[in-house]
């Protein structure tokens, strides 16, 4: 079962193996930042880091079993999990 305390702070977050693959460390060493290829090419010259960052969606990798959890629509709603084959 996934157990998330809070999905906007996300002080833990356990992987369905049982794994905690979000403890709050920043950098957080298991989260990845994805962005389409059509979205990143909205952006050119300067760029505000932040906004860049918030543009983001957060992919998630559990380090014990290889899933890969990603938040498609922010902290506000539960992350979607794929599996290996």
């Amino acid at each position: 079962m996934l157990r998330i305390p809070s999905l906007v702070s996300m002080p833990s977050f356990f992987c369905k193996c049982g794994e905690r693959i979000l403890d709050g460390r920043i950098p957080q060493p298991t989260e990845w930042l994805l962005m389409s290829d059509v979205e990143y090419g909205t952006y050119s010259g300067m760029v505000d880091a932040e906004q860049l960052y918030l543009a983001m969606k957060s992919m998630l990798l559990c380090p014990q079993c290889g899933r890969v959890w990603i938040f498609w629509n922010g902290y506000e709603q539960l992350p979607t999990c794929y599996g290996q084959e």
